[in-house]
Parts: structure tokens; C-alpha cells; sequence
């Protein structure tokens, strides 16, 4: 009987001998009612019972009543056991998440951003993606950045892979650090310091110079008596260069190179005439200040003595770009001018042979000063300034000098001439004095005549340009100049 109830107990987990064990303890209540031989077989039995459970539990080193404690276990060797969160980061095996809840064992590095629990019916760790996949990534990106820029090496907080990311990123940066020292250094052995190369010019005595200062030499090597007249012309051939600019126009007049190129239109060669007028004409362009000192140093009148005499039509051509940069823009410059007969001195070069080329000049400086006195009168501006400058312009009495001094059909004339840039100029001027000249040219048969052929020539032309695909060509513009002459004629 012992034997027996010792191998069945003997066959029992130790969860089920705890159970029979609370059990007999319980029957033990119950001894009093039963015989006095049934009792000693009874106590036999619970004796052995209690034994049994006894040194089953020391077998068993999870039962709960043997346990023993991580703390006592460090007073008895004398130091901490080695948990997994000492493990080294490589060592850890790293946990792969899904969707699903799975069980994270022992010594498993656990990815950042998962949803983990604690399985209360198991007593196990469980972790799963999180619902949102995007959130989940975002959040392990952002996480990760964090990390990987902070180069925080605890292994309780980092994965394998996320440490070798970060050593990789140092090992760049100290990459790029030294690309960059090796680039400066390759600088500094192809390029010399500016101080060594300023130190350099000295010795050669070399220095950049500004424009004002080689404006200074220019001026003095064209009005020293030493220099020759082929050093004096490239003096000048340099500074017409410098002069095109406002300002060095203005330093040029403040260094007396004004009143230089004045004079040197009075120079009897007629080269030094021909380049003293070009000099002259650049600073004078869109230069009020320069253009009102011109005038006042008898600059006017000398270029018109140059345009009324015999000379060549090189210097004439200059004298013209200079009287036409002087009177643009001028109004006071205008009136002088047609009070010293400047318009006649105009026409009188339609009489001089070899001077066609200055013909097309002429007109266009004429359709210039009556479009622009047009075109400020038309303005809708009530500006003082703008007040005084009209009352200016209305002083001058261009176009009633222009009829009366037959240019209606000097210009009309013109027509006759075979180049098309030509004609085109002549047809905008014609226009202009259309208002005025009108009663003259109805009576001009040899215009009326020419108009009919321009316009017959044009049509071909025109034609041909839309054939080619050009539907708005240069020759359809002109086309439509001739045409409306031509209506208003009639």
C-alpha cells in the first residue's frame, strides 16, 4: 500500500502534487471520525505524502516555494550575474516584426517604434508592427535620425544595423573633412596670395589704374606740345571709349577734356578735327550736364563752320554725330541752332557732291526733333518739370522752318534712292510732315509717280515674304507706309 501510493505520487507533476497535497491536509480534518487501525494507516499515509512533496520541490528549481531571488544570489557569489541588457549589441539576435503579435525571446533586440505588451495569460513578451505602416516607418526614420546624429551608443536603444549606419556617417564626414583640406591645399599651391602679387606689381611698377586716372594721362599726352600727331589721334581713338559713359563724361569735363576737344575742332589737320568731333559727340550723348557746358564754350557754332565748309566727309560725318548728340534731348541747344541758320547749313549738303552719305543722317536727325517735341507735347503729365520742359519746346519752331526752307521735297526726294533702309527712314519722315506739307506733295507729280512704284515693287515683295511664310514682314510694313501716303493723298 505505501509502495504504491509513493509511485503514484512519484508520477505527479509538482503543480498536481501541490493540489493532492492541500488536499490530504484537508482530509486530515476528518481523522476523528474513522477506527483507531484505519487512522494509523491514514497518518502512515499523510507522512508520506508530506515527504514526497518535499523532496519533490527541492528537484524542481521553479516551484514557487524554492525560488531563489537574483539578489540572493549576488550576496552569495559576491557579484551581479550578467543580464541580457549587458549582452553586447552585435551579439543580440534582432527581432523581425509583422502585424501580428509574436513572442519576443530572451536576448532579442527589440526594433524602436513597435507596439509591445505583456501577455498576462502566458507571461510573455509580445510585439507587432503598429497599425499604420507609414507611421511606423516614419516614426523608426525619425527615431533613427535622432540617433544616428546624437551617435548615442547604448545598446539598450540601438540595433546592429543602426550603430554601423552611424559609424558609416562619421567615417564620411571625416572623409569629406579631409577632401576639403586636400582641396584648400591644392588652392594655395596653384594661387599666390594678393598681397605677394600686389608686393609683386611694385617691383614692376605695375598698379591697376582707374578710369579717371587713365583718363588724366590720355588728356595730358593729347595737350602736351611733346607728343606727336599719331599719339595725340590715339590719345583721342582712347578716350572716345572712356567718354561713352556718364560718369567718366563728367570727370572728363571736370579735368577741362571738354573744353579741349572744343578747341580742337578749330585744328587745322583735318584728322585731329575728324577725332576731336567724335570725342566730342560721345560725351555729349544723353549728358545734359556735358551738353550745357558744350554750348556754352562754342561748341555749336564750330561744328556748323565745320559743316558749312569745304572738308572732307570723314569729318563731316563726325561733326554731324556730334551735332546731332547735342541737340537731341536739348530744346535750348535747337533754338540756338535755328537761330544760327543750322537748318540751312543742313540743306546746303544736298548740294555738295560726295555727300549722299550723309543725306539719310540728316533726315533721320530732322524726324527725331519733330517726333520728339510731338511726342512730349502729347504727353499727359503735370509735373513742373515736365511743364517747364514743354514750355522749352514750344519756343522752338522747327517744323514751320523745315516747310519753309523746302525740305517737303528734299526729303520727298529721297524716295528715289535704291536701299530699303533708306526708303523706310524717308517714309516715316514724310509721314511726319504729312500734316504740314500736304497741299505740296498733292501737287508733286514725280512723287506720286514714285509712290506708284514703290508700291507695285512691294507688293511682289510682300507677297513673296508670305509665300515664305512671313506673314508681318519687313516688306508688308513698308507696304502699308506707301499705302497710307498714298490714301491721304487722295
Amino acid at each position: 500500500m505505501q509502495w504504491f501510493m509513493f509511485s503514484v505520487f512519484s508520477s505527479f507533476l509538482p503543480e498536481q502534487v501541490n493540489l493532492y497535497c492541500s488536499r490530504l491536509i484537508a482530509m486530515s480534518h476528518c481523522i476523528g471520525l474513522l477506527s483507531i487501525a484505519a487512522k494509523f494507516s491514514l497518518l502512515f499515509f499523510l507522512l508520506s505524502a508530506v515527504f514526497l512533496c518535499s523532496s519533490l520541490s527541492d528537484r524542481n528549481p521553479e516551484f514557487a516555494l524554492t525560488k531563489t531571488e537574483e539578489s540572493d544570489l549576488k550576496e552569495e557569489n559576491g557579484k551581479e550575474s550578467v543580464t541580457e541588457d549587458d549582452a553586447d549589441a552585435e551579439d543580440l539576435e534582432v527581432f523581425y516584426p509583422t502585424n501580428w503579435w509574436q513572442t519576443v525571446h530572451p536576448g532579442q533586440a527589440i526594433p524602436a517604434g513597435l507596439h509591445v505588451r505583456l501577455n498576462l495569460q502566458t507571461g510573455e513578451k509580445e510585439a507587432k508592427l503598429p497599425d499604420s505602416t507609414n507611421e511606423k516607418s516614419d516614426m523608426k526614420d525619425q527615431k533613427k535620425r535622432k540617433r544616428l546624429d546624437k551617435v548615442d551608443i547604448d545598446s539598450n536603444s540601438f540595433t546592429s544595423q543602426e550603430l554601423k549606419e552611424a559609424l558609416a556617417k562619421l567615417k564620411e564626414n571625416e572623409k569629406t573633412k579631409s577632401t576639403m583640406e586636400a582641396n584648400l591645399e591644392d588652392v594655395r599651391k596653384r594661387f599666390r596670395p594678393i598681397e605677394e602679387l600686389k608686393a609683386e606689381f611694385e617691383r614692376l611698377n605695375m598698379r591697376i589704374e582707374t578710369d579717371y586716372e587713365i583718363m588724366v594721362k590720355l588728356i595730358n599726352k593729347f595737350n602736351s606740345s611733346d607728343s606727336m600727331l599719331d599719339e595725340k589721334i590715339a590719345a583721342l581713338y582712347d578716350l572716345e571709349y572712356y567718354v561713352h559713359q556718364v560718369d567718366n563724361a563728367k570727370d572728363f569735363l571736370s579735368l577741362g577734356g571738354l573744353q579741349l576737344m572744343i578747341n580742337g575742332l578749330n585744328s587745322t589737320e583735318a584728322v585731329m578735327k575728324e577725332h576731336a568731333a567724335f570725342v566730342l559727340g560721345a560725351a555729349l550723348s544723353s549728358n545734359p550736364k556735358v551738353q550745357i557746358e558744350a554750348i556754352e564754350g562754342g561748341a555749336l557754332q564750330k561744328l556748323l563752320v565745320i559743316l558749312a565748309t569745304e572738308q572732307p566727309l570723314a569729318v563731316k560725318k563726325k561733326a554731324l554725330f556730334a551735332l546731332s548728340s547735342m541737340l537731341r534731348h536739348f530744346p535750348y541747344a535747337q533754338q540756338q541752332f535755328l537761330k544760327l541758320g543750322g537748318l540751312q547749313v543742313l540743306r546746303n549738303l544736298f548740294k555738295e557732291k560726295g555727300m549722299e552719305a550723309l543725306y539719310v543722317r540728316v533726315v533721320t536727325l530732322l524726324y527725331d526733333l519733330i517726333m520728339e517735341k510731338m511726342l512730349l507735347e502729347g504727353a499727359q503729365n503735370n509735373e513742373d518739370q515736365m511743364e517747364e520742359k514743354v514750355q522749352q519746346y514750344s519756343q522752338v519752331k522747327l517744323v514751320p522752318a523745315v516747310v519753309e526752307q523746302g525740305w517737303c521735297a528734299i526729303v520727298s526726294n529721297l524716295l528715289a534712292l535704291p536701299e530699303h533702309d533708306t526708303r523706310e527712314k524717308v517714309l516715316k519722315t514724310v509721314s511726319v510732315l504729312m500734316a504740314f506739307c500736304k497741299d505740296r506733295y498733292r501737287g508733286d507729280q514725280h512723287l506720286n509717280i514714285t509712290l506708284s512704284m514703290l508700291r507695285s515693287e512691294y507688293e511682289e515683295l510682300a507677297a513673296e515674304e508670305q509665300r515664305e511664310g512671313d506673314k508681318d514682314g519687313y516688306f508688308k510694313e513698308l507696304l502699308g507706309s506707301i499705302n497710307t501716303i498714298i490714301q491721304e493723298l487722295r
